[in-house]
């Protein structure tokens, strides 16, 4: 595979005065990883996506719960902002199709005219869809509601029987190019530069190096080649557009996280401490892509979490693997991932106690982060649950 360090060495440094910062890896149809080029650097990989245009909808006969029952308090007690919220729509037995509602907002409400137990709340949100779903309903649909995203805390909002808008056409978003600048094209991704129309309809990896020629990030790209040209960095190599960077791309606050990761993996702790609770999303992005299978676990001892910086869900998660793999280390990065952890392969498995230093910090911060609002248990609350539910001696300074 080539996948090992020793096979991108003999790629990532060449005889010219600026560094490779990418390479252009293939999977052939054994699943052997190719190369097929190496790149000075890359325009376009930073894009902040372009939220989905309003719409209106009408969750019908709904049983809110959490935020979405108190959306419904009287107008001087509530906002009516709900915030993302995941819409599933589930079978007998588990989830079909999903979509998110962007920045939702209760518009009105009123009692369902059918069953005036139940609830008709009208709500204005951008749509995105996650799959290009068929729209094909399940004999008896089920709508689920969960508010929030992976990366904060997603609780039950509560049950609809249908939601009015929601299974329309929406055309796709104009796509945003990615400029590959100064590559040195392998044969294999010459021979399609060669071709009339410059098009393959299959992908290509980008390996982000850091600067000793380690692998930083991953990212999938389709191979559709909108142009190519000398390049502005002279000599041999080209300058290549890729018609559609992806719409999975890290957004533009994640340009400073990865100028850190870029001179090294981390060694210290707290690196992350200075960015925002996005900006410490997309660290722990970087970690789980360090990530290069499953390892070995040692159990006992005493770990040590500094809890200083612990203001949000995902500087929880920064510091509780500084505090049990060490810096740039990779432990989860929301409840069930953390959880999945603790189940062994990720370097460290109970019994072993973990003592939180400033626990204060984070059960201040983390108090409104309702992970599930039958059991009425904050985010940081949860999280010690769960460690002490899987065999940790939790010692809260």
């Amino acid at each position: 595979m080539f996948g090992g360090f020793v096979r991108i060495a003999d790629h990532a440094v060449w005889d010219r005065g600026f560094p490779v910062k990418y390479l252009l890896v293939r999977e052939d149809e054994g699943g052997e990883e190719k190369y097929w080029g190496r790149c000075a650097s890359v325009e376009g990989m930073f894009v902040d996506k372009v939220p989905p245009k309003r719409e209106v909808l009408t969750l019908r006969g709904c049983t809110p719960t959490g935020s979405l029952r108190d959306a419904l308090s009287p107008a001087a007690e509530s906002t009516g902002l709900l915030g993302d919220v995941c819409v599933e729509v589930w079978d007998e037995q588990q989830p079909l199709q999903w979509w998110t509602l962007v920045d939702s907002v209760v518009l009105a409400h009123q009692p369902n005219r059918s069953d005036p137990a139940l609830v008709d709340v009208v709500v204005g949100a951008g749509v995105e869809e996650e799959h290009a779903w068929d729209h094909t309903l399940p004999v008896s649909p089920q709508f689920k509601l969960f508010a929030g995203t992976t990366t904060v805390v997603a609780s039950p909002a509560g049950d609809c029987a249908g939601v009015d808008g929601l299974f329309v056409s929406r055309g796709a978003l104009p796509s945003s190019p990615l400029h590959l600048i100064g590559c040195e094209a392998a044969e294999s991704l010459l021979a399609v530069l060669r071709r009339p129309h410059k098009w393959d309809r299959d992908w290509v990896q980008l390996w982000a190096l850091d600067r000793h020629g380690e692998v930083m990030y991953r990212h999938n790209v389709s191979l559709r080649i909108g142009k190519t040209r000398p390049s502005v960095l002279g000599g041999v190599l080209v300058d290549i557009t890729l018609a559609d960077g992806g719409d999975d791309r890290p957004p533009l606050l994640a340009r400073p996280v990865w100028e850190t990761w870029y001179r090294g993996a981390p060694t210290t702790r707290n690196q992350w401490a200075p960015f925002s609770a996005q900006g410490r999303s997309e660290w722990l992005d970087l970690t789980a892509a360090r990530m290069g299978g499953r390892r070995p676990d040692r159990s006992g001892g005493t770990h040590h979490l500094d809890g200083k910086f612990v203001t949000d869900v995902p500087g929880l998660h920064c510091a509780m693997a500084e505090a049990l793999v060490g810096p740039g280390g990779y432990f989860g990065r929301e409840w069930n991932a953390f959880k999945d952890c603790l189940g062994g392969g990720f370097g460290v498995a109970p019994p072993f106690t973990l003592i939180w230093h400033d626990a204060n910090v984070a059960r201040r911060a983390l108090a409104d982060a309702v992970s599930d609002p039958d059991e009425g248990l904050s985010y940081f609350e949860d999280i010690v649950r769960l460690l002490k539910r899987c065999g940790v001696t939790v010692v809260l300074q």
